[in-house]
C-alpha cells in the first residue's frame, strides 16, 4: 500500500523552479534515499511534502489524505515527521526539554502524561547518551549527539514516516555509521517508513532500499540502491552526461 503519493509536484521560488513535475509513490515500510548534486531540488521536495514550502503545482497524498497546501503541524498530526538539515536544536534548553517540544501533546489529552513518559523512555533506550545527559544543555552536545536528539524529537510525535534532510552532514564517517545503525534498528522496531536526503549515493549503496537521483529539479534515475551502486548510470545521471 502506498503511504505517500506525489503527482506532478512543482516548487517555485519566484522565477526559479526548484522542483519540476515530480511524481512518485512510496510504500509503507520503505527506505527511500533521494540523492543528487547541490541545487537538484532534494530539500525543496522534502519541504513541499512537509508543508514548509507550498507546492506551486501538483498534489500530495499521505495515508490517503490530500495534504497539498496543509500546514506543517496538520501534516505532522497525520504521522509525517521531518528532521531538517542542520540539526535545529534549541541550544539553551536541556536535552529532555528539546524532546518534550516534539510531543505535540496537550494536558487535556487523556493519558498524556503516561504516554509522554513511555515515548520518552523509548527514545532513551534507542539513544542512551541522551538519557545520560538529559539535564544538560542541548547546545553542548557534539554534532552526532545533536543528530540523535533531533531524530529522537521526531520520534516523540509517533510518526509513520520520518523524512531526514542530510543526516550525515558534517559528521565523521564512524558517527554517521552509528546514526544509521540506530535509524535502521528503529525502522524495524517501529515499522517506520524512511525518506532520506543525502547528496552522495554512497550511504544509499551501503544501507540499501530504493534510490531516487534528482538533477535539475527532476527525478532522473529510480532503482534499487545496491543494484545501482556507483554504476556508470549513476555517474551519468549525477553529472548530467550520456551513459554510453
Amino acid at each position: 500500500m502506498s503511504l505517500l503519493v506525489l503527482a506532478n509536484i512543482e516548487v517555485r521560488y519566484g522565477r526559479l523552479t526548484a522542483v519540476r513535475g515530480v511524481s512518485l509513490s512510496i510504500k509503507d515500510g520503505d527506505t527511500v534515499f533521494i540523492t543528487g548534486p547541490n541545487g537538484a531540488g532534494k530539500s525543496s521536495l522534502l519541504r513541499a511534502i512537509a508543508g514548509v514550502t507550498p507546492a506551486s503545482n501538483g498534489t500530495i497524498d499521505f495515508d490517503g489524505y490530500n495534504i497539498t497546501g496543509k500546514a506543517p503541524e496538520d501534516i505532522a498530526r497525520l504521522g509525517f515527521s521531518m528532521v531538517p538539515e542542520g540539526r535545529d536544536v534549541f541550544g539553551s534548553l536541556t536535552i529532555e526539554e528539546n524532546l518534550m517540544v516534539g510531543t505535540g501533546m496537550k494536558a487535556k489529552d487523556r493519558g498524556w502524561k503516561a504516554k509522554r513518559a513511555e515515548d520518552l523512555e523509548a527514545v532513551y533506550q534507542t539513544f542512551p547518551i541522551l538519557k545520560e545527559r538529559r539535564h544538560g544543555q542541548a547546545g553542548l552536545l557534539s554534532g552526532g549527539q545533536q543528530q540523535m536528539l533531533v531524530i529522537g524529537r521526531a520520534l516523540m510525535t509517533n510518526p509513520r514516516l520520518i523524512a531526514i534532510d542530510e543526516p550525515s552532514l558534517g559528521l565523521a564517517p564512524n558517527i554517521t555509521d552509528q546514526v544509521y545503525e540506530r535509524l535502521i534498528a528503529l525502522q524495524s522496531l517501529r515499522a517506520l517508513t524512511l525518506l532520506i536526503v543525502e547528496q552522495s549515493s554512497t550511504r544509499a549503496n551501503l544501507v540499501g532500499g530504493r534510490m531516487l537521483l534528482m538533477r535539475g529539479g527532476q527525478i532522473v534515475l529510480d532503482g534499487d540502491a545496491r543494484e545501482l551502486g556507483n554504476s556508470a548510470a549513476v555517474q551519468a545521471a549525477y553529472f548530467g552526461y550520456e551513459d554510453h
